[in-house]
């Protein structure tokens, strides 16, 4: 079952299907790249990690011992917590973080496996304020810039801070979505494909390095095949209404698009 609106199906936006939209989209992505990439390029995937915040501290004082290579620390902490443990100090358990994971793209030479361009889907966590994907989002960011890296970033979330490159307050007003171009070696010149929810999702160029042509996506056939193969329309609660909600006319609109479609009666 195709998605019943022509571009970005704004029901996919809430926390529990952009995840896996976030994830196939990267990995379908992949494959639209090394098919229209030249000679000499080839996209891959990676994976950016981290922890939550409140749970990640850098020492105020640091302790450094001497090299215990080969030494294996015992189950109960050994001298160290049984001492503390007779001291009459209050014990309980440490909290832990599991490592979060996000994947991206990086577009590198074949020769020297130089990185040349950086291929961006961005997350719920990348636009939370405070959220440590986001910090390491715009540190990479931050990398990238520096490194003289090209930065692609499809921002296809209506809710959450601005994060990618382009500068928010030049955005046209009514832009739902859009996808950030970032050239750095061209004076570090950014450019911007706005989308309305209306719209159909774009085809967008991919920069390469400075005296090669860049490669077309069509971004649509991309997201419709992550819609299908992921069977979205027989998950979705189109009676429900999305997460975040749309504007009084935008809901008016997705209405009439759900009821020609059949999907809403």
């Amino acid at each position: 079952m195709p998605s019943p609106f022509p571009g970005m199906d704004p029901w996919l936006e809430g926390e529990q299907t952009f995840p896996n939209l976030h994830e196939r989209l990267t990995i379908f992505l992949q494959d639209a790249l090394n098919a229209a990439l030249p000679k000499g390029y080839v996209a891959t995937t990676k994976n950016r990690v981290w922890v939550d915040d409140e749970l990640r501290r850098e020492p105020d004082v640091s302790v450094f011992g001497r090299d215990r290579n080969g030494s294996h620390v015992p189950k109960d902490g050994g001298t160290a917590v049984a001492t503390l443990t007779r001291s009459g100090l209050l014990a309980a358990e440490s909290r832990t973080s599991d490592p979060h994971e996000e994947p991206y793209l990086e577009i590198r030479s074949t020769q020297g496996k130089r990185l040349v361009t950086a291929v961006e889907v961005v997350s719920r966590s990348n636009k939370k304020p405070g959220d440590g994907g986001r910090t390491a989002y715009l540190q990479k960011q931050n990398e990238y810039r520096a490194s003289s890296v090209n930065v692609v970033e499809i921002d296809l979330l209506r809710a959450g801070s601005h994060v990618t490159a382009f500068p928010k307050d030049q955005i046209p007003p009514g832009t739902d979505y859009h996808v950030s171009i970032l050239v750095p070696m061209a004076d570090a010149k950014c450019f911007l494909a706005p989308i309305r929810l209306a719209d159909r999702l774009p085809a967008i160029l991919i920069p390469l390095d400075w005296d090669i042509e860049p490669v077309s996506i069509d971004l649509q056939p991309v997201f419709d095949r992550c819609y299908d193969g992921a069977r979205y329309g027989e998950l979705v609660r189109y009676d429900d209404p999305p997460d975040p909600p749309l504007t009084a006319e935008q809901a008016a609109w997705a209405a009439g698009v759900l009821r020609a479609k059949g999907v809403l009666a």
